[in-house]
Parts: structure tokens; sequence; C-alpha cells
């Protein structure tokens, strides 16, 4: 039996005593919301990752606007990120008024071609978002270098990435923020939404601390307008027990991805370039095919197989974002890769002979 794209239940049926016994240890507690399993899980992303201080939040996407906000983003200001990401990272951008400006991709792996970044800078510009797309991280050391040659700030997009490396540093220690995403798919998931904002910046962090909560450094004083978005205790006690197993999970993760690269060799498939100057922990596997992707793809479907397509339309191409005035084209990379590209099952739970069966069918279907 073919496997699902994405199944949750198996990491579940391992965990399933631990994680009933942190949910129960919640209720019995008392409080539900801000409490310690909250600040304990903040301290201890903070410390996996490198930086000072967390801030858990409801979900990536607050974490995104959240940051952009603690770092001094608002309205009238621009944002330069890439088209080929999940809505999200932009919307997060318009939340605040802020304009998102898009740049290209690379072709070899996806991510934002930095060499592209200083054409887009403009007066208005305030920040820029690398997306660490798919596991593995932008080139981050020219990124920065032009950020401060700029007096811009970065906000790494790290929800498909925790855990990779950038030059033996953890991905989201190196921008003046980063965020997380906990959605149930993520690297480290939860069962229901959440996020994290991230920082080595003891003002950035306070300030994301205060926005999480209307704003209030105190019960029921608004300092400034903020938001209600707060990570809750059940979900904190999940994802505090997940983090210590998450390093072998991305070496699963790394095995199966090395399993697909043996199995389809000579296929024809463009499989995933990991970049040398970093460690690729495989959210996805993401292969680009010279033909017709979705005919491909319902010849897969017709054999029990489920793929992805991530993503499927450049957000400057989608109706919600006509707004912003870009036009087919303008970003040729993104464009080509949206029609070429499709994801394979990779979660470590897989089993070795299922990874060799999805193998089988799609060399099959292509």
């Amino acid at each position: 039996m073919l496997p699902p794209f994405w199944d949750y239940r198996r990491e579940y049926d391992e965990l399933r005593d631990e994680v009933l016994a942190a949910v129960d240890r919640v209720f019995k507690s008392g409080q539900l919301i801000l409490g310690p399993e909250g600040v304990a899980f903040e301290s201890a992303m903070a410390a996996y990752v490198g930086v000072s201080g967390g801030v858990g939040v409801n979900s990536g996407t607050d974490a995104i606007y959240i940051a952009l906000a603690a770092a001094g983003v608002g309205a009238g200001d621009e944002v330069i990120t890439v088209p080929n990401t999940a809505v999200p990272t932009v919307s997060a951008i318009q939340v605040l008024g802020a304009r998102p400006v898009f740049v290209d991709i690379r072709d070899e792996d996806f991510l934002m071609d930095v060499g592209q970044i200083e054409a887009a800078i403009t007066p208005r510009t305030k920040a820029i978002v690398p997306v660490h797309l798919y596991g593995q991280c932008v080139d981050l050391d020219p990124l920065m270098a032009i950020a401060k040659r700029h007096g811009l700030k970065v906000i790494e997009d790290c929800a498909q990435s925790q855990g990779a490396l950038y030059k033996n540093r953890r991905c989201g220690s190196i921008g003046t923020a980063s965020t997380f995403s906990f959605y149930p798919t993520k690297l480290l998931g939860g069962y229901g939404d959440g996020g994290m904002v991230l920082s080595d910046d003891e003002a950035v962090v306070r300030l994301a601390r205060s926005l999480r909560f209307y704003g209030m450094e105190e019960s029921y004083y608004a300092e400034r307008h903020g938001y209600n978005s707060r990570l809750d205790e059940v979900h904190a006690a999940i994802l505090a027990l997940k983090l210590p197993r998450i390093d072998g999970w991305i070496n699963r993760r790394r095995d199966i991805a090395d399993r697909y690269r043996r199995g389809f060799e000579g296929s024809g498939l463009r499989l995933p370039a990991e970049n040398s100057y970093g460690r690729h922990v495989y959210h996805l596997f993401v292969v680009e095919t010279s033909g017709d992707r979705d005919a491909a793809l319902q010849r897969i479907a017709a054999r029990g197989l489920k793929c992805g397509v991530q993503y499927r339309w450049p957000i400057h191409l989608m109706r919600g974002y006509e707004d912003l005035g870009y036009r087919a084209g303008q970003f040729q990379v993104a464009e080509q890769k949206a029609q070429r590209i499709f994801s394979l099952p990779i979660y470590p739970h897989l089993k070795d002979e299922e990874v060799d069966e999805v193998v089988a069918v799609v060399r099959a279907a292509i």
C-alpha cells in the first residue's frame, strides 16, 4: 500500500503516552495561556536555535508580522521577499500596511537570488524577508552585508527549515529576528497552529512579547496597538517534548532524501540541489520535470500515489495580489518552477520499502 503524502498518526502512536501525559499536566495545572509551559518552550527553542529570546505566538503567519512590527516595519514601508512562497509570508507584510517587493529566485535551489536585492531597494525599503524554502537556507552572508550597507532589518522566514544549518549556524540565528511555524506538517509540528519569534535583540523580543498580547506590558493597560496571538500551554508542552527529537527526525529525512536520489538516478527528473554552505533538512523533497508536470501527476495519481505542488502559483500572479502591479514574465525563474515542480512524500516515519514503492510508481508514471 502506498503511503499518504503526509500523516501524523505514526508519530502520534510513538509519542501518545508522553503527549497525553503533557496534556493532562497542563489541564491539572489550572493555567492554559501564558504559563510555565510556554516560558519553558520559548527558552528551549531559543537555546536550540542559538539566540537569547523567543516569543510564542498563535501561528507562523502571526510570527512574521509581529517580528516585522517589532523590528519597526509599518504602513508605507517596503519589504523585499520572493514570489515563490506560501501566501502567509506576503499577507503578513500587508497586514502591517507595508508593501511586498519581489525579487526572483535562483534556478538551482528555488531560493532568493540575493544578487537582485540591491536593485529592488528604494528609500522606502525597511526590511528583507529571506524565505528558507523547502528545508535549506538562503545565502545569508551576502544578504546580511547588503542589509548592513543599507540599514535594513532581516527577518528570516524559517517555517520550512528548522534545524537547517548555514555555515554551522542554525537557521534563524543570523538575521534581526526569525520566525517559525508549528503547523502540523512542519519539521516541529503541533496538533494545530502555533509559531514563534526569535531574536538576539532584547528590544525586538520585548516588543514582540507586548504585541502578541494587545500591546500590553501590564494587565489591561495597552502601551501600543497590538494583537491577540498567544501560543497556548497545551501546544507548548507538546512541542517541548518533541523538540529533543528533531535532529533525529532530520537525520531520517536526510536518509529518505538519499534513498530518493539513488532511486531516481537516470530518471530524467531534476532532483533537489543541496548547497555546500549548509545542511538541508528536507521539509519537502521537490523534484522538477522537463515535461508536462500536470499530466505526470495525473498518471501518478492513477497509480494511487498522492504528490504535492508547493507552489503552483507565484504570488504575484494571484488575483488577490493584482494590486501590487506585477505582471507575468517579471520573475521568470519562479514562474517556470511553478509549472514544473512537484513534491514527494517525505516524513520521518516513512519506511524504506514505502520510499522504494514511491520511486517505482513515479518512475513508471514518468
